[in-house]
């Protein structure tokens, strides 16, 4: 695995030459203003692998759109280097100093009793930092984008104000001020009165953004949860009409509300997410001479490391992790034997190496041939023969 120093460059060097004279005419034509719909575009991608991921997805997708971000990042960082503003070096830099300078308790010498005094060491740093720059501390409540979601900044708004003591005591308060808004909103609708019933909403949903922060929940990844199973709910109620074949727009309010039951109960009985170890590996077409044997192990071995069964019908056996491939083919033992294999997988961790072992350790003991220690991975072999080392990525 190459260093991530090595990368970035890569990518630096690669976005410079799309840039050049003789690179890529769209990428040329591309300025501040035009680039601002892909980056939201590419944050808001990241912000659907991390769903994903939650709900037990797997995490190379995640990596991709991550990415994509990095990327946008890297494009800015060479239109300013073109106007000589500053560079991705830059860039890393200054976020580097920064985050160094905000962390005394971590690379200096000052001592924290827990995240609180964190949070209120970080808001003094930034006054300060603000200070060196403009001249005066400005407002605790700067560095919150105003186009970021009204729900997220809601709730950013009042983290911030927390961090010099305006805040509620305990959670009781927070909820009593929820219970006063959802009066006022309810004698606003009972008014009529157009702008006080969006003022009073708009009070309702400050509130619940600030619950939100008490109960650590952010608000606006529940509301986006809540949609996603909106949208999953709803598409369940229009394949079940679809079977039924009631024509579009004709099942009623009762029929529909059983199949929206009926969905919340297959949510219910699906397992919580789990994130077993996940590994990575090429593309692979391997001979083994009893396909039959080697799927029944690696069924239950793919179910460890989060890969899939693929479905064949040509007599093979054939897995997918990390979007790439993996296949069993029938092959003589001679040709197995004469042209030893040994792949080596690579886990998210050396957790994730642990958590492996101990599965190996208590299913197939006997099939470990080479065992260290998590950090430095261990070997097993499959009933092919085939060798197999998983181990944690470089340090």
């Amino acid at each position: 695995m190459a260093a991530p120093g090595t990368e970035l460059e890569r990518l630096v060097e690669i976005m410079r030459r799309l840039r050049a004279e003789g690179g890529c005419p769209w990428d040329r034509e591309q300025d501040l203003r035009s680039l601002r719909p892909y980056l939201t575009e590419e944050a808001f991608e990241v912000l659907d692998e991390m769903d994903r991921v939650a709900d037990g997805g797997p995490w190379r997708p995640l990596c991709e759109e991550l990415g994509d971000l990095l990327f946008q990042i890297v494009f800015h960082a060479q239109l300013a280097a073109e106007l000589g503003e500053f560079t991705m070096a830059d860039v890393c830099a200054a976020i580097s100093d920064k985050i160094t300078s905000r962390h005394p308790h971590v690379f200096g010498e000052q001592q924290v009793k827990g995240a609180e005094q964190v949070l209120a060491n970080w808001a003094q740093l930034k006054a300060e930092e603000r200070k060196k720059k403009t001249g005066r501390a400005g407002s605790v409540l700067d560095g919150v984008p105003t186009a970021a979601p009204s729900l997220l900044r809601a709730e950013r708004l009042t983290e911030k104000a927390s961090r010099i003591g305006f805040d509620w005591p305990d959670l009781a308060g927070v909820r009593g001020k929820l219970d006063e808004e959802l009066r006022e909103l309810d004698e606003a609708i009972a008014s009529g009165d157009r702008d006080a019933i969006e003022h009073e909403l708009g009070d309702v949903l400050f509130s619940l953004a600030n619950l939100a922060r008490f109960v650590k929940t952010p608000a606006e990844d529940a509301l986006r949860m809540a949609t996603r199973r909106f949208v999953t709910r709803f598409q369940y109620i229009e394949a079940k009409l679809n079977e039924e074949n009631v024509p579009f727009g004709g099942a009623t309010l009762a029929h529909m509300e059983r199949h929206w039951q009926a969905a919340k109960a297959v949510e219910k009985a699906l397992p919580p997410p789990s994130h077993p170890p996940r590994a990575s590996v090429a593309t692979l077409r391997l001979a083994v001479p009893d396909v039959a044997a080697q799927k029944a192990f690696w069924d239950e071995l793919a179910s460890w490391l989060g890969w899939a069964p693929t479905r064949t019908t040509d007599g093979t056996a054939a897995y997918t992790g990390a979007g790439l491939g993996l296949v069993f083919m029938p092959g003589s033992a001679q040709a197995q034997a004469a042209s030893p294999v040994a792949i080596t997988l690579e886990a998210p961790s050396s957790a994730g190496v642990a958590r492996l072992l101990e599965l190996f350790r208590a299913h197939h003991p006997g099939r470990l041939v080479a065992c260290a220690t998590p950090e430095a991975g261990f070997q097993f072999v499959d009933p092919a023969g085939l060798r197999w080392e998983y181990a944690a990525p470089p340090a």
